[in-house]
């Protein structure tokens, strides 16, 4: 590094210089096209070919139209931490911002000074007494941008700012979708154990008969064991789909920002829910759109033009910096004649410097910027493959889903049947109790399975419209 201090006589050699620099800027711009990823024309996978649901825009769960699930969507907003720590980074990118543009103004001081002393004598020669000078001043300072570094760090910070906000909406869809699919998790559980209690009630009474009839010398005793078996096996079942309840609501709890202790969501019927006609129907769209839409496709764009601008600026450290200081006030040994003009003095330094030799420190700053130039852009790529891949699942699991849904309610169908006529043939006493215990113990299961399908069909519906970025379009 030199110094130069600019004279006026200096100046048309200074004037030079400056233009030089300002030549060399475009070498320290980092070249990179604006980053792109084809786009398959449309999804492979399809949605029904039903009406799609209304367009709902950022607000989407209002498509299910649940009063409960608005109401735990709301309070998740104002107070999940994990939102609420998205939303101080932002502040913080913000801040940065303007930090870093106000390099590019001129800063000023000012201050003064009182020194009474023997070694100010000089100031007040025929005095005898230690004398005082006051001064009073004020310093300007300035970096002139010749090679665009501040104006590229001020980009920089702005394209940081608009990531983490980015990062802040992917933040508050991520949480949205997790409430909505662990209430709709926990509304298929209230409905597994409501099916759990009927069939628990059904063999309780099968139970009571059963003793009456060993009673009476009807049946054997091997027949009350095996119904007092299914009982208790039952019972069991419902305590453990009452303890994922349980843990399942204290979930909901920590996404609400709420104690668990304190938190609980009534059950209700499933077929009494507003939603429990039939899934709503959400169209995929375009694949390009969906990347624009998504926030975290968006923050990663947005990083990656920021670790472009950073290329920049490693490079631009190569370049001459130009810098000026101005300063003027007055000083005196005497207060009272502080603003007297003869107490007035003023200086302006002009300081052209250039780097020679840093022992490869600001080319080893270069790599490391493209390296992360390089990163960024691996991030962004893998964030587009990411999107896609999220709709591309979720519409396939809709299908297989459907299918799935038709083939277990015709299974409800046939062996609801097939308990109704094993019970008849019991009463008729052409059939056995382990038949009819073998047709409940059928019934049950397909039933509880229905019902995995059923439910599974929301969450994947829910994971559709995070995978397009909390919005569609008919």
């Amino acid at each position: 590094m030199f110094n130069i201090s600019i004279k006026e006589a200096d100046m048309p050699r200074f004037t030079v210089l400056s233009l030089a620099a300002l030549l060399l800027t475009g070498c320290a711009t980092a070249s990179l096209e604006k980053a792109s990823f084809e786009t398959p024309a449309a999804f492979a996978g399809k949605t029904a070919d039903a009406a799609p649901a209304p367009v709902q825009g950022t607000a989407w769960w209002l498509v299910f139209d649940d009063a409960v699930l608005n109401d735990l969507t709301a309070r998740a907003m104002t107070r999940n931490n994990t939102i609420k720590l998205a939303a101080a980074h932002l502040e913080q990118a913000q801040a940065l911002i303007r930090s870093s543009k106000a390099d590019l103004w001129p800063q000023a001081g000012i201050g003064y000074q009182a020194t009474t002393g023997a070694n100010t004598a000089t100031l007040n020669p025929g005095s005898q007494k230690p004398a005082s000078a006051h001064g009073l001043g004020v310093d300007l300072s300035y970096e002139v941008d010749l090679s665009g570094r501040l104006s590229k760090a001020a980009s920089a910070a702005k394209l940081d700012a608009q990531a983490s906000e980015a990062l802040l909406k992917d933040t508050q869809l991520l949480i949205q979708s997790r409430v909505a699919e662990s209430y709709f998790a926990l509304r298929a559980l209230d409905e597994d154990r409501a099916i759990v209690r009927d069939t628990l009630a059904a063999y309780r009474g099968s139970l009571d008969v059963t003793q009456r009839r060993f009673e009476e010398g009807d049946v054997a005793e091997i027949d009350v064991a095996r119904m007092q078996a299914e009982v208790a096996s039952t019972e069991a079942q419902g305590a453990a789909l009452d303890q994922q309840r349980a843990q399942l609501a204290h979930a909901l709890a920590v996404l609400l920002g709420e104690p668990a202790s304190d938190f609980d969501v009534a059950a209700v019927a499933w077929s009494s829910e507003p939603w429990a006609g039939a899934v709503p129907v959400i169209p995929a769209g375009i694949p390009a759109d969906v990347l624009q839409r998504r926030p975290d496709v968006t923050a990663a764009y947005a990083s990656l033009l920021a670790a472009q601008k950073r290329v920049g600026i490693a490079k631009a450290a190569w370049l001459p910096t130009l810098s000026l200081t101005a300063s003027g006030g007055y000083a005196s040994g005497n207060l009272g004649n502080l603003f007297e003009d003869t107490a007035k003095n003023w200086s302006l330094t002009g300081i052209l410097a250039q780097a020679i030799f840093d022992g490869g420190r600001r080319n080893a700053g270069i790599d490391y910027a493209k390296g992360g130039l390089d990163a960024a852009f691996a991030d962004y790529q893998q964030s587009t493959l990411v999107a896609l891949s999220d709709v591309e699942d979720q519409l396939s699991d809709l299908t297989f889903l459907k299918s799935q849904q038709t083939a277990q309610d015709q299974a409800v169908s046939a062996a609801t049947r097939a308990l109704a006529m094993s019970q008849s043939r019991y009463t008729n006493g052409s059939s056995s109790q382990l038949e009819v215990l073998d047709a409940q113990r059928q019934l049950l299961a397909i039933r509880r399975q229905a019902l995995k399908v059923r439910a599974a069909q929301y969450q994947s519906t829910v994971g559709l419209i995070r995978a397009l970025g909390g919005g569609w379009t008919s």
